[in-house]
């Protein structure tokens, strides 16, 4: 064995066994474990969304009723959401699609009334948010089937 031809094949197999002992770290880590994101209590505060703007107001109205339906429905708002959708596979026990529904809209009107007392939606908007949030048809805004236009008298 030439010299060159040594060298060569002892530095792929210092590689070999660097790379051994990087994946022999990461499992006794936890790296074979299945890590799921902690889920919050949806029945506990947690802090508002950040931002400004009108698309900051509209998700943090939206999340803080998600929380609040999920609270009401005894689930998280992660697994409310993913009920939401029947391809998912996921279903809430105990809760009917009325049920469910009346839940959100439930959460949201809440939500609305809180961003109304914080200032986050002027006075004279609040009240035809809410209207929008009564008679807006939940199952076609979930399936994106719904414009503007279908929300209008």
């Amino acid at each position: 064995m030439t010299p060159r031809l040594a060298r060569g094949s002892a530095i792929l197999v210092a590689l070999l066994v660097a790379a051994l002992v990087l994946v022999g770290v990461e499992l006794g880590k936890g790296a074979a474990r299945s890590v799921s994101p902690p889920l919050a209590k949806p029945c506990r505060s947690r802090p508002a969304f950040p931002g400004t703007g009108l698309d900051a107001m509209i998700q943090r109205i939206l999340l803080d009723g998600l929380d609040g339906a999920a609270c009401r429905l005894g689930t998280t708002r992660e697994e409310l959401v993913l009920s939401l959708r029947p391809s998912t596979g996921v279903r809430l026990r105990h809760s009917d699609r009325d049920t469910v529904e009346a839940a959100i809209r439930a959460g949201v009107l809440r939500s609305l009334d809180e961003a109304e007392r914080r200032g986050d939606v002027p006075g004279f908007l609040a009240p035809v948010l809410r209207r929008l949030v009564q008679i807006a048809p939940l199952d076609s805004l979930l399936r994106g089937a719904i414009g503007l236009r279908d929300l209008l008298p």
